[in-house]
């Protein structure tokens, strides 16, 4: 039976494995109905490992090719040779590149990290939080950035988060002992969605990062336990929306 028709969709994510992990669920969900997904992804070069195991992913959840900003890792340099740390890069420069992706795509939802960087708070998705929703903004503005496309609005941005009563069941499982949790109170999620029917696409391309697998990043903590319990840990994704107003019953769809 097809699923009901969803709307375009645009990740916006901080390096290779965020989409696959924070949002790879709503991304088969939406693909899996028919709708244009895609996935931008601000570190890592075009030329590295880990783009190429990005585009496996992709490829696994429906969503094309990368579009790789193709800035440092703010803990890797390695990963993009000549080009400077993402966090460190002027504002602006990064603003109108993600602006010309918006303009291009013309989704209309965007999801990305949340402004604490999700679980693990760490400064690129904190950044690219940040760029993203300045750019979701700027798109509309015809008079800023012209060179990067006709205007655009998207309709709504989705922040990829954990509740706290979600957290402390499942933080000590997605996080290394001893690390600080990042979560939000459960009042601010406005979508829950149960990605059970596309777990194991979500699986596959999370497994689909090997080199993460292989040095023992969360991909492979999770690949070493159970089918059961990565089904449980991975089978919810909750989102906040940005600018909401006021709490709102949470929606079971983007």
């Amino acid at each position: 039976m097809p699923f009901p028709s969803l709307p375009s969709l645009l990740a916006v994510f901080a390096h290779p494995d965020d989409e696959s992990l924070s949002a790879g669920g709503v991304l088969a969900q939406h693909a899996a109905s028919g709708a244009r997904t895609a996935v931008v992804t601000a570190t890592w070069g075009a030329d590295t490992h880990r783009a190429g195991e990005l585009a496996d992913a992709l490829r696994i959840l429906g969503a094309g090719k990368p579009r790789l900003l193709g800035y440092a890792d703010a803990r890797v340099p390695e990963s993009a040779v000549g080009r400077p740390r993402l966090c460190d890069a002027p504002l602006d420069d990064v603003v109108r590149e993600l602006v010309a992706h918006i303009r291009e795509f013309r989704p209309e939802v965007l999801v990305t990290h949340d402004a604490d960087g999700g679980l693990t708070g760490h400064p690129d998705h904190i950044h690219t939080h940040r760029v993203t929703a300045l750019a979701v903004q700027a798109a509309n503005w015809p008079h800023l950035y012209p060179d990067a496309g006709a205007p655009w609005q998207p309709r709504a941005l989705y922040l990829a988060t954990h509740p706290d009563s979600a957290a402390h069941e499942l933080g000590g499982q997605l996080l290394r002992p001893g690390r600080d949790s990042y979560t939000v109170p459960d009042e601010w999620i406005a979508a829950v969605i149960d990605v059970r029917p596309w777990i194991e696409t979500k699986l596959r391309a999370i497994a689909a990062h090997r080199s993460e697998v292989l040095r023992g990043a969360l991909p492979g903590r999770l690949a070493a336990l159970p089918f059961g319990e990565r089904v449980r840990l991975l089978s919810t994704e909750w989102y906040v929306r940005h600018g909401a107003a006021s709490p709102a019953p949470p929606r079971s769809a983007l």
